[in-house]
């Protein structure tokens, strides 16, 4: 292996065409000549000694080796940008980029607003706020923290758990007087739901009894969402009834746009939890955002601290 070529400025050329799949867009990113993409790549690929890349005439691809080899280089810039963050943070105030990523529904209502509040005390800290409700790779997007609904895979990343979501089932007033309001749990079985397609198992309510009992009481409905905003919307306009966690319609039920339906049963709370990057937790302006959503959320309506 020739480490000469090895450089950190041709890890980064590389990362990014792995990134980008096309070599003239790397071009036009770093304002260099192709050539000197290609050049970078041709040199880092005989350093290696394997093939990195599978090029055709519209499309650059990562072979297996490439794959394995750009997680590892991620790692690598990573913690030499690291490196240098905690030098700085040594010498001078937490500034910088934070990169989170939060469940949507979750972040428009609350977390945006808690990033406000956060950035007032540290004006130095820029968020970048990634709302997504998809898994996403943290490393790959390159994403420092993530907010996270529901449980967890085994991970490699550092886990931070923030307590559970607590859970009621819900429906429009206007919707229950043309309909009626349930008295038990079967009776769900007889009314429209606002069914939430990204989730596993929304087909079906399960509730528990004051005795421990669960009832699985089968659902269905003409309306499938895969967004929480959707889903609000549609129990305060009477589409139809379904489980909503607190922190998305407490302000609906305080004003009475939606009531809350056989409340002597419960739902499964949902666990909350921020996921962080093993190399990035260190980082003071991390630590700072960390600490700060961890005390915050737990405040959120609903949010019951593990």
């Amino acid at each position: 292996m020739d480490n000469a070529g090895l450089s950190l400025d041709r890890m980064r050329t590389f990362v990014r065409v792995a990134e980008r799949g096309n070599l003239s867009m790397v071009a036009r990113e770093l304002s260099v000549g192709q050539s000197t993409v290609t050049r970078h790549l041709n040199e880092l690929e005989e350093a290696v000694g394997v093939p990195l890349l599978s090029r055709t005439t519209r499309r650059v691809t990562l072979t297996d080796e490439g794959s394995r080899y750009y997680t590892n280089c991620l790692q690598i810039l990573r913690l030499v940008e690291q490196a240098a963050e905690e030098a700085r943070d040594a010498r001078q105030a937490p500034a910088g980029a934070v990169r989170l990523s939060c469940t949507a529904a979750l972040g428009v209502m609350h977390i945006t607003r808690l990033i406000f509040e956060f950035q007032d005390k540290h004006p130095d800290i820029r968020v970048d706020l990634n709302l997504t409700d998809e898994r996403i790779d943290l490393v790959r997007e390159g994403i420092d923290v993530a907010l996270r609904l529901g449980p967890l895979a085994d991970s490699s990343m550092k886990l931070h758990a923030l307590g559970d979501s607590h859970r009621l089932l819900v429906g429009a007033p206007s919707y229950l007087s043309v309909y009626g309001r349930p008295e038990r749990p079967a009776d769900l079985s007889r009314y429209e739901s606002v069914v939430m397609s990204n989730v596993a198992g929304s087909d079906q309510i399960i509730l528990s009894s004051h005795d421990g009992t669960s009832l699985m009481v089968p659902v269905s409905g003409k309306l499938r969402v895969d967004h929480g905003l959707a889903a609000r919307e549609a129990f305060a306009t009477g589409r139809g009834i379904g489980p909503a966690h607190l922190w998305l319609v407490h302000d609906l039920l305080d004003n009475g746009q939606l009531e809350v339906l056989l409340g002597d049963y419960g739902l499964a709370p949902v666990p909350v939890s921020l996921l962080i990057v093993p190399e990035r937790a260190a980082i003071a302006r991390v630590r700072l955002l960390v600490d700060f959503l961890a005390a915050e959320i737990s405040k959120l309506p609903g949010i019951r601290r593990a």
